[in-house]
Order: C-alpha cells, then structure tokens, then sequence
C-alpha cells in the first residue's frame, strides 16, 4: 500500500503543469497554443517572458527534487521504491501529466531536479554546462542534450567509482527520453532552423 501510494504522489507531483498553470492564472495565456506548443520552461520563456520563464523552471525543477525526496516524509519510510525511480516516475508524469491531457514538457527541468536531490554535486555541474553551452549556442535544444550527456558520463565515472549504477541507469533511461523528445530540434539544428534565445 505504501510503495502504490509513494508512485502516485510522485506521478502527480511529476503532472503538475507549471506551465499552463502560470499562463493561465497571471497572463491569461494557454501556452500550448503558442509557439512549440509545448508546456516546459523553454516555450514559457518564448511565450510569457523572463520572469515567468524562470518560475515556471524552478518549479518543474522542484517537482524532481520533491518526488525523490518523498521517502523522508515519516508515513513514506517503509517504502522500498528507490528514490530515483521516483524521480523517473516524477519526469514521467511531466512528459504526460494528467492534470494537462498528457500533453507535458521535454524534461530536462524536472530530470534536473531529480539530479539535484539525489546528488547536487551533479546538479550544479550541469547548470554550469547548460550556461556556458547555452551562451554559446543559444540554441536550449542543443544544449539541453550536451547536458544530458555530460551528466551520463558522470554517472559512468560515480558508477565505476562508487560501485553504484542506479544512478547511471536512471540518468541512461532519462537522457534517452531527453533526447527522444528533441527529435524534431534535432532535424531543426541539422537544417539550420532551430530558433535561438536572445535573452543570454
């Protein structure tokens, strides 16, 4: 009973959408009929601003984080689910959240998240990389994969290290989402038509 309810809450933690959310409750805009149409953090910034932009991020970092952190809640302790399968579920339920029609987000914020409550070390090298990268490129699809696969060498190298692989296939399973979801960037940067951020 408490490993069903642990998977649920993070599902739904996971489902909800920053996103639509925030555009609708303050600039009375639904952002899937904008722009990519998507609801993660990169059309919020193309679609709302800055300001929401940056608060819709934190928050679908955070409901990574939650979702991993859950088995610290006293009735949770019993569980047996490891807490980064929780964050997987976490991810899950922002890339079909049932509070949005299972129309959700690419991710990358919410993997991010993830990251940052099971092993900030990892979590601050990353925003690291995604600044610089994203300075460079200007294109957050590129950059959001460039993260990705820094992270799974890192996970590699903690797994060779640490003896430890769950986090190196947890991180394995979501950059093979991340990618998957940027698919139609992908065919985008190849033609030279992936829109870029002015805002870095």
């Amino acid at each position: 009973m408490v490993n069903a309810l642990i998977i649920i809450c993070a599902y739904l933690i996971g489902s909800i959408p920053s996103g639509l959310w925030i555009g609708k409750a303050f600039y009375k805009t639904d952002i899937r009929e904008h722009g990519s149409g998507n609801l993660g953090a990169t059309n919020t910034f193309r679609i709302l601003g800055k300001k929401a932009g940056i608060i819709v991020t934190v928050m679908d970092v955070l409901k990574g984080t939650a979702a991993v952190l859950l088995p610290l809640i006293p009735y949770f302790q019993d569980s047996s689910i490891h807490p980064l399968l929780l964050g997987a579920i976490a991810v899950v339920g922002h890339m079909f959240p049932i509070f949005a029609s299972f129309r959700g987000g690419k991710a990358v914020a919410t993997s991010a998240g993830v990251l940052l409550g099971y092993t900030w070390p990892l979590f601050v090298i990353l925003v690291i990389v995604f600044l610089i990268s994203l300075k460079i490129t200007k294109m957050v699809s590129l950059t959001s994969m460039i993260a990705s696969l820094i992270a799974l060498i890192y996970s590699i190298i903690y797994g060779v290290v640490t003896g430890e692989w769950a986090l190196c296939i947890l991180v394995a399973v979501l950059s093979t989402f991340i990618i998957y979801r940027h698919r139609a960037n992908i065919q985008r940067i190849k033609n030279g038509t992936e829109p870029k951020v002015t805002w870095i």
